[in-house]
């Protein structure tokens, strides 16, 4: 295949080029392959009962002899969370992940029974050689601990990943290694690309200390509970949410099955102190002024411990005055209704809530916006660049940045999934595309789940269903009965008993017309039924439900 035959090294994604979420790419030169990460997307509203979207394997299931090994960058579900599918389908030899991920992904894989035990932990001075490709690292400030940057070296220059940063002159974890990357942009970087999620956004970030500055003034003038709700894999941020109530006197204890596991590995991992949290069963015994809640539900999610809080049905913990609420997040896109309502829920219940405003800034984003990106691109000064890990309108955003900080326009790739870069030591050009699809993930089937599976779940969802049973014996070539019409979602039955009536009689004359041929075909009469029956019940009720004949053979 042409695409293996020149001495190029080749740069693609499978995952992360116009979406947030689902982070996968991959470089390879000759006979190597090495992964970036493998994560996930949540799915949009309208994938009805997708529970993931993942990348497509297609590529990497057939060139699984070249893989040489996975690296994580961090610990983020839309940069491991694909790892458990990904392992079912593909050998990978080996998976490098920091210390926080590793434990991470140990987790998710034992949750599955997936037995893989090549998982090793890599730190900022860990370099990892192959024949053709060696890779290093550099520490980067996130949300989570053990974020890094990749360094890939490769015959054609070196191509440098950041995966998500920022820079925060004072965090609550390490600083970016600007040293590093200045070292590696002196030297001289073929290809960045660069995290463009926060390329929309004007100035720089607020530091993570900004934040703890905010909660910790909250809980220290509060006397009754606090209940605080945050991304259960901001670790940081949780690490801070701890040391602030230790100060204060305050307990903590924890609800939201995410949250338990971010703090457990935390503590396993020595970020956390577990001094102060108290079995949840413990929380309703204490002084309100010596308690805190810590629970998952930042993002309004209906089964998450604070929405059921807000509901009055959590089995634990119930509302009562005094209490006080801290949304320390943003709103994710799309989810801004649902928080909207679980806010509304907790104020008709008498307690007082705090959001991410400029009154009460206790939330910052783990991504760079756009001042930190340009100090990016001068660190590292790359020959060419290639935004990636957003949507579209992020990535060319993040390309006039670079174009506006000196590098030329035909040095910028703004690519899609599956397109491919071919790297030569003289340039960098656009050659080939690879499959490079939306995989959907529904409980534990992967894939088998096509455009018309959703399109059918959307009729149904709309519309409804109706099914049609018949009973027929075929020995006799004879409907034995009537044939029962029922419905679900469509119309009440006890309401329409005319219109069901009249879709049975007509699904009896047209069994019996088939039957009168002699010719009797299972998929035939189930077409003639719905060919028929379907324009009937439009012209009556204006909908189109989905319509499933079901032919029992039945002995008279």
């Amino acid at each position: 295949m042409k695409f293996f035959e020149s001495n190029d090294t080749k740069i693609f994604a499978l995952g992360g080029l116009g979406e947030v979420g689902k982070n996968m790419y991959c470089v390879m030169h000759d006979n190597e392959i090495i992964i970036i990460d493998a994560g996930i997307a949540f799915p949009e509203e309208e994938l009805l009962g997708i529970d993931y979207v993942i990348p497509d394997f297609t590529f990497l299931k057939a060139n699984q002899s070249k893989i040489k090994a996975l690296i994580i960058t961090h610990g983020h579900e839309d940069h491991i969370g694909a790892i458990p599918f990904l392992l079912q389908i593909v050998n990978i030899p080996i998976i490098y992940a920091s210390k926080q991920a590793a434990g991470l992904i140990t987790k998710k894989l034992e949750e599955r029974n997936i037995n893989f035990k090549n998982i090793n932990c890599y730190t900022e001075n860990t370099k990892i050689k192959f024949r053709f490709l060696e890779i290093e690292f550099f520490r980067t400030t996130h949300s989570i601990p053990d974020s890094h940057g990749i360094v890939i070296h490769t015959p054609n220059g070196i191509i440098i990943m950041t995966g998500d940063f920022k820079f925060d002159w004072t965090p609550i974890g390490p600083l970016t290694d600007l040293h590093k990357i200045a070292y590696l942009g002196k030297k001289g970087v073929k290809l960045l690309l660069s995290d463009s999620t926060n390329a929309m956004i004007e100035g720089v970030s607020m530091s993570e200390s900004k934040v703890d500055e905010a909660l910790g003034e909250i809980i220290k003038r509060h006397a009754g509970r606090v209940i605080i709700a945050t991304f259960a894999s901001n670790v940081y941020r949780l690490k801070h949410i701890v040391e602030t109530c230790r100060k204060n006197n305050r307990k903590i204890a924890v609800f939201g099955k995410s949250m338990e596991t971010q703090l457990e590995i935390g503590i396993n991992c020595g970020y956390i102190k577990d001094d102060i949290i108290v079995e949840a069963e413990y929380a309703n015994t204490l002084p309100n002024n010596e308690i805190a809640i810590l629970c998952t539900g930042s993002q309004g999610e209906p089964l998450a411990a604070l929405s059921r809080i807000a509901d009055g049905s959590h089995k634990q913990i119930k509302l009562m005055p005094g209490d006080i609420v801290i949304f320390s997040s943003s709103p994710i896109p799309g989810n801004a209704s649902s928080i909207s309502k679980t806010v509304n829920k907790l104020y008709l219940k008498g307690v007082e809530v705090y959001t991410n405003t400029t009154l009460s800034e206790i939330h910052t984003s783990g991504h760079a916006p756009i001042e930190e990106l340009k100090l990016m691109l001068r660190l590292v000064n790359p020959e060419y660049f290639m935004p990636y890990h957003g949507e579209y309108r992020m990535l060319k955003k993040h390309a006039d940045i670079a174009i506006e900080c000196g590098m030329p326009k035909n040095n910028t790739f703004v690519l899609d999934n599956g397109d491919v870069l071919s790297m030569s030591k003289n340039e960098i050009k656009k050659t080939a595309t690879i499959p490079a699809s939306d995989i959907y993930v529904d409980g534990n089937r992967i894939g088998n789940i096509g455009s018309v599976v959703i399109k059918d779940r959307k009729t149904m969802s709309n519309d409804g269903i109706l099914v049609i049973i018949a009973n027929i014996d075929i020995s006799k070539n004879e409907l034995l009965i009537r044939p029962t019409v029922t419905t679900r979602g469509f119309i009440l039955i006890n309401e329409n008993e005319e219109l069901i009536r009249e879709i049975s009689y007509i699904a009896n004359d047209i069994i019996i017309k088939r039957l009168k041929t002699n010719k009797l075909n299972y998929q035939d009469l189930k077409n003639d039924l719905i060919q028929d029956i379907a324009p009937f019940i439009h012209e009556k009720t204006g909908r189109k439900p989905i319509i499933l004949p079901v032919i029992m053979d039945v002995k008279k």
